[in-house]
C-alpha cells in the first residue's frame, strides 16, 4: 500500500540526516513558461553515488508535493557524490550560493534522471546564476520552505 495515496503520510519527516553532496556536470541557460511540471506526492527521494539528476528552479509559490509547476529556469545536472535522502524543505547550495529549497520531484524522464524542483525566490537559469561543471552541491541544512 502507498502511505501517500493511503492518506498516511503527511509533509515532509521529522528525522536527522546527511547531506546529499553532488557535483555540476551540465549547466544549462533554458528558460521555460507553461512546463506543467507534475510533482509527485512524496515528499522525499533517496539518491544513490554515481547518478545524476535534474536541477530545475521555480518561482511559482505554490510549488509543492502533489501539484504542477509551470514557470522553470533550468540550473543543469548533478552528479551525486554522496548519496542520502531529499526531503521537501531541504536547502539547496551550489558553489557558495544558497539556491533555494526543495519544492518536489517530478518523474517524467525516469528511469534516466529524476527532475528535482528548487523554489527560489528568483527564476533564474545556470547560466544566468554563472554556475560552472564542477560546482559542488549540497542538498541538506533543513530550512522551511
Amino acid at each position: 500500500m502507498d502511505p501517500y495515496a493511503a492518506g498516511m503520510a503527511k509533509g515532509a519527516p521529522v528525522c536527522r540526516k546527511r547531506d546529499v553532496l553532488g557535483e555540476m556536470v551540465v549547466v544549462l541557460a533554458t528558460r521555460r513558461e507553461g512546463r506543467g511540471l507534475q510533482l509527485i506526492a512524496p515528499y522525499t527521494r533517496a539518491v544513490a553515488r554515481d547518478e545524476i539528476h535534474e536541477l530545475i528552479v521555480t518561482d511559482e509559490t505554490s510549488a509543492a508535493p502533489g501539484r504542477a509547476v509551470n514557470d522553470v529556469a533550468y540550473l543543469g545536472f548533478a552528479e551525486i557524490l554522496q548519496g542520502g535522502v531529499i526531503i521537501v524543505g531541504d536547502a539547496v547550495t551550489i558553489g557558495s550560493r544558497f539556491v533555494g529549497v526543495i519544492a518536489g520531484f517530478d518523474e517524467a524522464h525516469m528511469p534516466n534522471h529524476q527532475n528535482v524542483l528548487i523554489r527560489a525566490s528568483e527564476r533564474r537559469s545556470g547560466f544566468e546564476l554563472d554556475l560552472q561543471c564542477g560546482d559542488g552541491v549540497v542538498i541538506g541544512s533543513r530550512r522551511d520552505g
